[in-house]
């Protein structure tokens, strides 16, 4: 499961998931990728999903990079806890993700094959997702 191994402080606020994503919005490792369409909080679970159904499919030929990694912890109060008396507990980790976001990068593979393998990862993700594609000239197709 993807975490990171260290943080500064135990606990984050929410935070707000506004605008477009600037940054890993284009293809830069692989020839296929996952791009999303609609901000979300990603877990660790559904990253390791996502990752395990690509892998399955193209059976561990070609490369995978996952492009996004859950920093932010999320806490929860216990179930039928009354209000106050501080914040909950840490539980799982997300990642925080925008609309235009690359999720995923894969190489190696035929198209038809990339393109099940993402529609396969998309189906264990909280967002709706694009497929992409690298041309040949740098540019980026849908």
């Amino acid at each position: 499961m993807l975490m990171p191994k260290r943080t500064k402080y135990r606990k984050q606020q929410r935070g707000r998931r506004r605008g477009m994503a600037t940054r890993g919005a284009s293809i830069e490792f692989g020839t296929y990728a996952l791009q999303t369409e609609a901000p979300a909080w990603v877990t660790n679970r559904q990253i390791e999903a996502a990752r395990v159904a690509i892998m399955r499919h193209i059976k561990r030929t070609g490369k995978l990079w996952i492009r996004i990694f859950p920093d932010k912890p999320v806490t929860v109060k216990p179930a039928e806890t009354r209000m106050g008396k501080g914040k909950g507990a840490p539980e799982f980790w997300v990642a925080v993700v925008k609309p235009g976001r690359i999720l995923f990068e894969l190489e190696g593979v035929d198209h038809e094959e990339a393109r099940q393998a993402m529609r396969l990862a998309s189906a264990k993700l909280p967002m709706k997702t694009k497929f992409m594609r690298r041309v040949a000239t740098g540019k980026v197709t849908g």
